[in-house]
């Protein structure tokens, strides 16, 4: 079924109809708390059919992810730490026996320098590089991999970039949009890269910034 519906000011999906996710096991790593841009992606990618499961870093974490996990009805709910080889997301791989999709958050701040973004630039540059050698390697096995890079978004990572509210009004004053992109349009995006519709697609990144990018 096609992927269908529309979104209020805020992005938010106000009447929608889509099961172009069903009969999909999607695991969300990196939910912190409501605002968190993993979230939007748990949150639609449920509204689209999928069958969710989500991780929370530790005990702390979890009284503010548990509650979301209920909303969309995450049937595993597990502590996971990336930083334990034991956790690493390769295990995933064995999992996806019939193909799957596998996604990352990079920034703009990959492709250019942006003010007082410091070492996550070029981080962020590694992951685009990781994701196109991982899609490389594991194409034959019907597994795909993208990078989203969403506009600037008022999230718990982005609070400790200075003067991060200066940035976000750069963006909406100079986007063609003439606007910030919202968490709930980020999770969309991964949903179309996790459904059928992208199967031709794999190893790029896909931005969702109000055509920000596009302006160097």
């Amino acid at each position: 079924m096609p992927l269908s519906g529309t979104y209020d000011e805020q992005g938010t999906a106000a009447k929608q109809s889509v099961t172009v996710l069903e009969g999909m096991r999607v695991l969300v790593i990196g939910v912190a708390n409501e605002r968190s841009i993993a979230w939007g992606c748990a949150k639609e990618m449920h509204r689209a059919g999928a069958e969710i499961a989500m991780t929370y870093l530790n005990e702390k974490a979890r009284q503010y992810v548990e509650p979301l996990a209920r909303e969309v009805n995450a049937r595993v709910f597990l502590p996971l730490n990336v930083q334990d080889p034991a956790e690493l997301a390769r295990r995933s791989e064995k999992l996806m026996r019939d193909g799957g999709t596998i996604l990352t958050m990079s920034y703009f701040g990959a492709d250019v320098v942006i003010e007082n973004y410091g070492v996550m630039g070029p981080v962020k540059a590694a992951l685009e590089a990781s994701v196109r050698y991982l899609a490389s390697e594991l194409g034959p096995k019907n597994i795909r991999v993208h990078a989203i890079s969403p506009g600037p978004l008022a999230t718990r990572a982005a609070s400790g970039i200075p003067e991060f509210d200066r940035l976000m009004e750069r963006v909406a004053h100079r986007a063609p949009e003439r606007r910030l992109v919202t968490i709930p349009e980020v999770g969309a995006a991964a949903v179309f890269l996790a459904s059928p519709y992208a199967r031709g697609m794999t190893g790029g990144t896909v931005f969702v910034d109000g055509g920000y990018h596009i302006l160097g």
